[in-house]
């Protein structure tokens, strides 16, 4: 299933359980600009990939990363996995959405495989965002991304 919309347009939620509320209108809007306003503070000297996103949390709040290199490249950390761990770190562990931005032209910027494993540490349930230079973007659910994946409900088998 994929979903496409220009900034501005309401998507609707879907999914096997009833998912969190997917942001629309206004709050859509500052979720997709948040992403884009991160990426701008991205600290990317030797990839020169700037990347941003915005993670709503379950209670409305929006926590923004970017990616960070490292001279020793293995330390870096991607801007997905930034803004989930300050929203951990401020206490939310329940999300409903994450808007990535990059300066991909022609192409939605996806997240890695290690971001996607450590969305799916908080569900399954929640829409991903991906975006384009131009504002344009798809909508994703994590289940969609990272699919027959594997869970902490998992290690209770």
């Amino acid at each position: 299933r994929q979903r496409a919309g220009q900034a501005g347009a309401g998507m609707e939620g879907g999914g096997q359980r009833p998912a969190p509320a997917a942001p629309q209108g206004e709050h859509l809007q500052l979720l997709l600009r948040r992403s884009r306003e991160a990426k701008n503070c991205a600290y990317c000297p030797y990839s020169r990939f700037p990347v941003g996103a915005a993670l709503l949390t379950a209670g409305g709040e929006i926590f923004s990363g970017c990616n960070v290199e490292n001279a020793c490249y293995s330390l870096g950390v991607c801007a997905e996995r930034t803004a989930i761990q300050k929203a951990i770190s401020e206490g939310h562990t329940s999300f409903r959405a994450m808007a990535i931005a990059s300066d991909m032209g022609d192409h939605f910027i996806t997240p890695c495989g290690a971001c996607r494993q450590v969305m799916r540490e908080f569900g399954t349930d929640w829409d991903i965002y991906l975006t384009k230079a131009d504002g344009t973007y798809i909508v994703k659910r994590l289940e969609e991304l990272l699919p027959l994946s594997f869970g902490p409900e998992d290690l209770k088998k």
